[in-house]
């Protein structure tokens, strides 16, 4: 009898607890993190007109599959970041630098192509680094609480601006760090060489983290570099020897580079969740990814995974010196370097050195459940600690 009463009080105890447990992942299931606004920093895989408005628009053919023009990014059609947004339920990122016809009432992109971690003079082609992005997002912040305190008496700031509570509540997100490694070897830096420099760039990447959660930022999500060496950008250069070329055609050494940046990345990002408890850090494996797709093009419905959709001439189909929207000379006239490939949803190179809308279309779809995540957290989850 009493070993009856026991057992019956066991089920019904696990039960209780299956019931409670299933109320309450439905309670998590049904409310996500319902994030207000994105605040974006990076480079050009996320710049979404931050160039153009500052150094001239990214001309035709480029957003040609999407936006049917022109629209700040090198790409024919939209980014992994603009998938984000509409995945959150949020409008496409107006670029910070952008003055007409933006609006940032659900955050802003400070990511313009060429941009590194490192400051211009140490390192890349951009005046707007990582830093310098920071400086933006920084005065932004505080321009934005001043106006909205104090002088925004007819309401206009507010139809273009994010709610101050916003910037605790809001996601950031940040896919940075190639053009830091590229740029040493484009200066004929060794792999050896731009290695020694890590350090140093992961750790001005840690400090503008601690600065946004200084200024309340609390959810990050942050991408690894990717498979760089598998690049016809990179490809193209005449300094690679047939040695250092893989299997699958791209170059290892720089494929090497690219994972020992990210090892440190990943560990750099270990030590912000120790030193910001209130932080909720997700770390992304995008490289993963990239070569995943790249090495298994014909898999996932892709081909010529090394060849530039949109360019002009070589084994690549890309021209350092005529890139895509530029122009060349046939039977003495000037032709448009348009698309070249009769289909870019089936390439994943759009210009030699971004990546098609179908490419980060197909990224987005295996990074958005946190399958390649650190910890492994859907997007819509990123602010909460599963760890």
């Amino acid at each position: 009898m009493e070993f009856c009463c026991r057992r019956n009080f066991l089920v019904e105890g696990v039960l209780l607890y299956l019931l409670l447990n299933g109320v309450a992942n439905a309670s998590i299931n049904k409310h996500p993190c319902d994030f207000p606004a994105i605040f974006n920093f990076g480079d050009s895989n996320s710049d979404t007109g931050g160039w153009s408005a500052a150094f001239g628009q990214a001309g035709p053919p480029h957003g040609e599959s999407y936006f049917h023009g022109p629209a700040g990014r090198y790409c024919d059609g939209r980014l992994v970041i603009d998938f984000i947004a509409q995945s959150l339920g949020l409008p496409f990122l107006s670029p910070f630098l952008d003055a007409l016809g933006s609006n940032f009432t659900h955050g802003a992109n400070f990511a313009t192509a060429g941009s590194t971690i490192r400051p211009l003079h140490q390192s890349g082609v951009s005046p707007f680094s990582l830093n310098v992005q920071w400086y933006q997002f920084s005065d932004f912040h505080r321009r934005v609480q001043t106006i909205l305190d104090k002088t925004d008496e007819d309401g206009v700031v507010k139809k273009m601006a994010p709610k101050v509570e916003d910037f605790a509540r809001g996601l950031y997100t940040f896919d940075i760090g190639q053009n830091d490694l590229t740029a040493g070897l484009f200066q004929n830096l060794t792999v050896d060489e731009v290695k020694e420099s890590v350090p140093d760039i992961v750790g001005q990447f840690k400090t503008v983290i601690k600065e946004i959660y200084d200024d309340g930022g609390r959810s990050f999500w942050i991408h690894n570099t990717g498979p760089f060496g598998c690049l016809p950008y990179v490809l193209d250069r005449q300094l690679i020897t047939a040695g250092q070329v893989d299997k699958h055609g791209c170059v290892g050494p720089y494929n090497e580079l690219a994972r020992y940046f990210n090892h440190q990345l990943k560990e750099t990002v270990d030590q912000l969740r120790e030193h910001l408890p209130k932080a909720v850090i997700t770390y992304v494996d995008v490289y993963s990814v990239k070569y995943a797709l790249i090495t298994k093009a014909t898999r996932y419905g892709f081909v010529h995974p090394l060849r530039t959709c949109c360019g002009h001439g070589g084994k690549y189909n890309y021209n350092m010196n005529i890139g895509c929207g530029g122009k060349v000379k046939v039977n003495g006239e000037d032709i448009l370097v348009g698309k070249a490939c009769d289909d870019p949803t089936v390439m994943i190179n759009w210009d030699g050195v971004h990546y098609t809308e179908a490419a980060n279309k197909w990224i987005f779809d295996q990074i958005v459940s946190g399958s390649f995540s650190d910890p492994p957290t859907p997007i819509g989850f990123a602010c909460r600690k599963q760890y």
